[in-house]
């Protein structure tokens, strides 16, 4: 073999490996933890989440406050682009679908609304492909008309063979009720997956949150573990992600009456379908 074909084929070779690590780069593992990796310059992408958050507890005390038969379906629709290699920006259209029956009156509530605009910013500081271990820093704004939420996230994580992992430290505050009303919430996600084959992946992810109103001390704290699948090809990724709650603490008042859930300001059951697709 000459010196040119060794040259033809090097470069064929690193072609193919840069290609699998693009193609890679948009695809998503879990439900609710962010990868490190972020998209290469100039992709486009779509991507669908659809959230199903079901079964809260009626308040012993004070049944006027309770909501039987409670279900939240959250749809997020975005819009994902590489600006750089490094950076990664996308815009969220948010709606939500919220049923519920009163408990004292029995009367049946469904409503509808808009839930406002997210804009989600990655910027990508350790590569994983380069280190040990990858760092992205993020940061997403929602405006919702009379409410508001910001979002910052830490986000690590690497590969390793058919091996996946990322931890996600985050911190959100919501301004609520015509912004006359504040939350804090801090939170930590992981997940572990491990590819089966070229297209399927099968894992495990975990959610640990604590609620503080007003920044004044923590009410609740919450953990949800379950497992969640994803498919990918070459321009197409999808997901199932089931998250119950395995144990919860409400602080102080215990609102739902149950000991080891919070069931008042969180739900039992969390699942989560998403998908997407480069344009």
């Amino acid at each position: 073999m000459n010196t040119t074909t060794k040259n033809i084929v090097l470069l064929g070779l690193i072609g193919s490996l840069t290609s699998s690590v693009v193609t890679e780069a948009s695809n998503r593992y879990f439900g609710y933890v962010y990868q490190p990796e972020t998209s290469p310059a100039g992709e486009l992408e779509f991507e669908q989440w659809v959230t199903v958050r079901s079964q809260r507890a009626t308040h012993p005390t004070n049944p006027a406050d309770g909501k039987e038969n409670f279900s939240k379906i959250q749809m997020r629709s975005e819009i994902e682009y590489g600006v750089t290699d490094r950076y990664t920006t996308s815009l969220y259209l948010n709606f939500e679908q919220e049923s519920y029956r009163k408990v004292v009156s029995g009367e049946d509530i469904s409503k509808f609304r808009w839930a406002g605009v997210s804009w989600e910013n990655r910027y990508l500081i350790l590569n994983p492909a380069e280190n040990p271990v990858g760092l992205t820093l993020y940061i997403e704004p929602t405006y919702a008309g009379d409410e508001a939420k910001l979002e910052e996230k830490i986000i690590i994580g690497n590969r390793f063979g058919d091996w996946i992992w990322a931890v996600n430290f985050i911190h959100e505050t919501e301004w609520k009720k015509n912004f006359n009303a504040t939350e804090g919430k801090v939170a930590v996600t992981a997940g572990l997956a491990r590819s089966l084959g070229n297209h399927w992946t099968l894992g495990i992810e975990a959610r640990e949150v604590t609620g503080i109103p007003e920044y004044d001390k923590a009410t609740y704290s919450a953990l949800f573990v379950g497992p969640v699948a994803s498919y990918r090809n070459e321009r197409f990724w999808g997901l199932l992600s089931v998250m119950p709650q395995v144990y919860g603490t409400n602080y102080g008042n215990d609102t739902d009456n149950h000991p080891h859930l919070v069931l008042n300001n969180l739900e039992r059951v969390n699942v989560r379908l998403g998908f997407g697709f480069d344009f």
